[in-house]
């Protein structure tokens, strides 16, 4: 079957998605190497979350990229990773550069239809998913943020 595209013989664009078995290996190696700079050093932000069913509290790593007071994360795994699914479902936070803040009106957009802050727009193209969120006031004190479970 071949892919749709716009009936002119161009292809559709194909969303980028990194597989499952990376996102294993990262969350069990990469992600703790990442957790001990990534509160600090832009673009890098550590997204601060609890699981849906368990309540337990989680850190994770990822790219995310500021504008004003917009907040946008390149979703590279899909919208079925945990840590999305936690964050739309109950919140969370975001340490970046040393500071914390919550994240408001946390949602999954296309990058190709809503305006994202420029520098998550090259990978959101990739990717077509971004999970935009507007930063809240950033909380008292300087450091890693809330401690994993």
């Amino acid at each position: 079957m071949a892919p749709k595209g716009s009936g002119d013989g161009t292809l559709a664009p194909v969303a980028l998605r990194l597989g499952r078995p990376l996102a294993a290996f990262n969350r069990r190696v990469t992600n703790p190497i990442q957790g001990q700079y990534a509160w600090l050093i832009p673009p890098w932000v550590i997204v601060c979350h609890r699981g849906r069913r368990t309540g337990r509290r989680y850190r994770t790593p990822v790219n995310a990229y500021r504008h004003g007071s917009t907040l946008a994360i390149v979703v590279l795994y899909g919208a079925d990773s945990d840590w999305v699914r936690n964050v739309l479902a109950g919140g969370g936070a975001v340490v970046r550069a040393g500071r914390t803040h919550p994240l408001l009106e946390p949602r999954l957009v296309d990058p190709r239809e809503v305006a994202v802050p420029p520098l998550a727009r090259p990978l959101g193209r990739l990717t077509h998913t971004v999970l935009l969120a507007r930063l809240g006031p950033a909380l008292p004190g300087f450091g890693r943020g809330p401690a994993a479970d």
